[in-house]
C-alpha cells in the first residue's frame, strides 16, 4: 500500500467550508483500515474541553486510538498528503501537522450511539485542532441515522455516506453524528493541529 493517493475524482465543495473527497482509498484499503481499527482495543469515548462539562450522555461511541507505526504508516502518509492539498488548495491555515492519533470511532445501534453538537478545537492537553476529517468506513446500508451533520453557513449539511468517502471542514464547524437506529457505523477521525486562530 502507498502513502501516495489516487486521483480519479477532485474534492467537491458543496456546502461553505465542508470539503468531500472520494476515490482516495480502494476498497481492499478500506478493509485493511477496518481489519486494523477492529484488533485495537475500544473504550467508551470521553468528552474534553471547554463547554461539555456536566452534559451526561452527549456522546455514546466506543474508540480506539490508531497509533503511527509500521503497520499504519501508509494511512499517516496518504492522509498527511490529503491534509497538506486540501489546506493548500482550500484553507491556508497554519499548521503542525497530524499531531495526534488517529480515532477509530464505532456507533452501535444496540447502544444508541451518538455524538451531540460540538466542536474539535480540543482541550488545554493538545495542540489546538484546525481542520477535521472523517473517513467513512461503513456501507451506508448496513446502518440507519447516525448522520453526520455540520452547521456549514447554509443550513445543516448532512454528509456524504457512501463508503471510503472523506468529508473535511474547519475544527471550529458546529456538527454532531445523529442518534444510530440500527446497524454499526465505523469511521477514522482525524485532526490537523496548528496555532491558536487569531
Amino acid at each position: 500500500m502507498s502513502g501516495s493517493f489516487p486521483q480519479k475524482s477532485p474534492p467537491q465543495n458543496p456546502s461553505g467550508p465542508v470539503l468531500v473527497w472520494k476515490d482516495l482509498f480502494t476498497p481492499g484499503e478500506l478493509d485493511a483500515i477496518e481489519a486494523h481499527g477492529d484488533s485495537l482495543v475500544p473504550m467508551r469515548a470521553a468528552l474534553t474541553g471547554l463547554g461539555n462539562a456536566g452534559i451526561a450522555n452527549a456522546r455514546v461511541t466506543r474508540v480506539a486510538w490508531m497509533e503511527r507505526n509500521p503497520a499504519t504508516n501508509w494511512v499517516y502518509a496518504r492522509l498527511e498528503d490529503l491534509v497538506l492539498r486540501l489546506n493548500s488548495e482550500f484553507y491556508g491555515f497554519e499548521l503542525y501537522g497530524l499531531v495526534e492519533s488517529f480515532q477509530y470511532a464505532v456507533y452501535d445501534g444496540t447502544e444508541g450511539g451518538h455524538y451531540d453538537w460540538h466542536v474539535d478545537m480540543g482541550g488545554k492537553d493538545v495542540e489546538p485542532r484546525k481542520i477535521s476529517l472523517s473517513l467513512q468506513l461503513t456501507d451506508a446500508e448496513a446502518y440507519s441515522g447516525c448522520d453526520l451533520e455540520l452547521e456549514a453557513g447554509n443550513g445543516t449539511y448532512q454528509a456524504e455516506r457512501a463508503r471510503g468517502t472523506l468529508i473535511a471542514f474547519p475544527s471550529y464547524v458546529l456538527h454532531r453524528v445523529s442518534p444510530i437506529q440500527s446497524g454499526i457505523r465505523k469511521s477514522l477521525v482525524i485532526w490537523a493541529s496548528g496555532p491558536a486562530f487569531r
